[in-house]
């Protein structure tokens, strides 16, 4: 199956993704549309557009969702929104270039609510490593191997 269309949970993408995703855009001619509840400056394009929606909690995400069709592709860290996508017939890919699937999303879930509870208890867990150039190479490779099914 073809991917047609590349959402991106823009507001916490980091720039050197969105960068490789405006050059694939353009390479492979497939429409690029980030959503964040803050202006975004993107190169011009044809393929590459911007939403704005509200600010406020899971907004753009529920955009996202409402809008998605099966066999599109989701770029976020956001495991629950990875969640949602999956059932919808999408795809889920996080800026790190971990495919989430049915098989992995429930054992994110449960990492991500285990984590969530340390912290909520006073436990400091530390935030997620820097993305590192592995991380921007997977993640390229990974949307390379995407794109070209």
């Amino acid at each position: 199956m073809r991917v047609e269309k590349i959402w991106v949970d823009a507001d916490a993408c980091p720039k050197v993704i969105k960068e490789i995703l405006y050059r694939a855009a353009e390479r492979v001619g497939i429409e690029v549309t980030l959503v964040a509840n803050q202006p975004l400056q993107v190169p011009g394009s044809r393929y590459i557009r911007t939403i704005q929606v509200a600010a406020g909690f899971d907004i753009a995400d529920n955009y996202i969702v409402q809008q998605l069709q099966p066999g599109e592709l989701v770029i976020t860290a956001d495991i629950p929104l990875a969640a949602e996508v999956i059932p919808k017939g999408g795809l889920a890919l996080s800026p790190r270039g971990d495919l989430y699937s049915e098989e992995n999303i429930r054992e994110r879930l449960n990492m991500r609510d285990f984590m969530d509870t340390l912290r909520g208890s006073g436990i400091q867990t530390g935030g997620p490593a820097a993305l590192s150039q592995a991380d921007r190479q997977a993640f390229a490779n990974q949307l390379d191997r995407l794109l070209a099914r």
